[in-house]
């Protein structure tokens, strides 16, 4: 059973991984959540597509004034000591964490890292699996989809659940 782990959730301003423009990480310890962090960030090349402000409501004008990812990610990164990331589709997630942080010059620790749409899909064959759907069948109502923190949260129920 996985009980000490950092769930992590980027949002992105356009297509470039590089573009995080918000992060939610939820740290998980003996099975409970210990700690919530979220940040609006700055993005990489630093502007907005329409689809992806659809999809999670952030504009140039949120993150104009945010912080830029390597002044994020020293407030994050002491926090992921010894744990291993779990994200909803850690293929997009742990592809942009590379990105940005080689896009800063900055080493990736090799975090170990698990997949809880990866995991649902052994757990539940069928069906759909996308974070909201999956959150539900764990018993977790994920009110602010696409929301960085929120969908942390989400993760972090639904990896105490299936793994």
């Amino acid at each position: 059973m996985l009980r000490n782990f950092a769930a992590i959730d980027f949002e992105t301003a356009n297509g470039e991984r590089t573009s995080v423009c918000s992060v939610g990480v939820v740290i998980v310890r003996d099975g409970a959540i210990a700690e919530k962090f979220y940040s609006l960030i700055q993005p990489e090349p630093n502007y907005y597509t329409y689809w992806c402000t659809q999809v999670h409501g952030l504009t140039r004008r949120d993150t104009d004034n945010a912080e830029v990812f390597p002044r994020v990610w020293e407030k994050i990164a002491p926090k992921l000591e010894g744990l291993p990331l779990v994200a909803h589709n850690k293929a997009f997630d742990e592809s942009c964490l590379k990105a940005v942080l080689r896009c800063y010059q900055m080493d990736y620790p090799d975090y170990p890292f698990l997949c809880t749409l990866q995991q649902s899909r052994k757990v539940w064959p069928g069906g759909r699996h996308t974070l909201d759907v999956i959150a539900q069948r764990c018993g977790y109502n994920l009110k602010a989809h696409h929301h960085a923190l929120a969908d942390a949260e989400a993760c972090a129920a639904i990896a105490l659940e299936i793994f």
